[in-house]
């Protein structure tokens, strides 16, 4: 089985804040995620000065009055600091990655060195945005958050048509709602979309917790993204649909845990660290009461008991109506004359 790659989401988790995104760096590293990402945009590009935020962003920066504009602004990251991240996590021997939002952003994003691209959820209708992607990257990861399998196959058609081998696509499982309700995960479907497009699949998971992700994985998920914070508490749109570092960390032990567990050959048959209990735990025909030599074995005085070093209790019928070739003790190994 190939590993689960673990996204670990900063997202805007930032605030805008330099030393808080180097912060979010150091927690995914020590977490030991395979990537720390980050989410780029110019809000001018992104969203117009007129756009509403959702009810969860106002419901989590609890601010009504303030635009999704206003609000997107506040958490951009300049191009320089930009660089300043990736050589932060160069430094820190962990792979730097970031979604964009808009069209120059992508341009920005290959620039920076990205090889792969992330098509967030809400650009998946996004026709421009989609063969601008598949123009300049050819390895994609997409959200299908709010989408229908029709919207999935028309994006996915976008980055075939451009070339792109289905083995270079991984499509996401997603709900874009902060957190998500567990009644809405739906992972079903996420075995759904493998089995109608033929790629590999995961999830990108914004419930409370992590154990939607976890199970994600023992389905058959070959991605996790999940978003992570310093503190929940923090000012934010999606502080409160983040884990805090020890759950993060949590998850990434459970997440390896669980590929140990599904990764062998998937052939039925003792495993080396269990061969060893085999003569304890299992059972030999024994004398289950003291037999003279000549008497005649019978289901009166033999039965079966541990340990599972002498004639299989499987062999009963062969053993029953032989003839004892030697006196047997109580408990005694039962043995037939070779």
């Amino acid at each position: 089985m190939s590993k689960v790659i673990i996204i670990a989401e900063a997202g805007v988790n930032h605030n805008g804040d330099i030393e808080l995104a180097k912060k979010l760096i150091d927690v995914a590293v020590d977490a030991g995620v395979d990537y720390v990402k980050f989410q780029t945009f110019k809000s001018e590009g992104l969203v117009s000065k007129f756009a509403k935020k959702a009810a969860y962003q106002i419901e989590n920066t609890q601010d009504a009055v303030e635009s999704q504009f206003q609000m997107l602004k506040k958490l951009e990251l300049s191009r320089s600091q930009h660089f300043e991240l990736v050589q932060y996590c160069n430094s820190k021997n962990i792979s730097f990655f970031s979604t964009a939002f808009d069209l120059d952003s992508l341009s920005f994003l290959k620039e920076l060195g990205l090889k792969i691209v992330k098509i967030p959820s809400g650009e998946i209708t996004n026709l421009p945005y989609l063969r601008k992607a598949s123009s300049l990257f050819k390895e994609v990861i997409i959200s299908t958050g709010m989408s229908s399998m029709l919207e999935i196959k028309e994006a996915l058609d976008v980055f075939l048509q451009a070339g792109i081998l289905k083995n270079n696509i991984t499509i996401l499982h997603c709900n874009t709602e902060y957190p998500t309700p567990m009644s809405d995960v739906n992972l079903n479907a996420m075995l759904a979309i493998q089995t109608m497009f033929g790629v590999k699949v995961g999830y990108s998971d914004h419930t409370m917790g992590i154990e939607v992700p976890i199970a994600a994985v023992a389905l058959g998920g070959k991605l996790i993204e999940k978003h992570f914070t310093l503190d929940r508490s923090l000012p934010g749109p999606d502080q409160l649909a983040s884990l805090e570092p020890d759950e993060l960390k949590d998850m990434v032990k459970l997440i390896r845990n669980i590929e140990k567990a599904i990764g062998g050959s998937g052939i039925k048959e003792p495993s080396e660290s269990e061969i060893k209990n085999i003569s304890i735990a299992r059972k030999s025909i024994v004398a289950k009461s003291s037999i003279q030599k000549g008497e005649k074995f019978t289901e009166f005085n033999i039965t079966t008991k541990r340990p599972g070093t002498g004639i299989s209790p499987m062999r009963w019928d062969e053993v029953v109506d032989k003839i004892a070739f030697k006196d047997f003790d109580e408990d005694e190994l039962i043995k037939l004359e070779s």
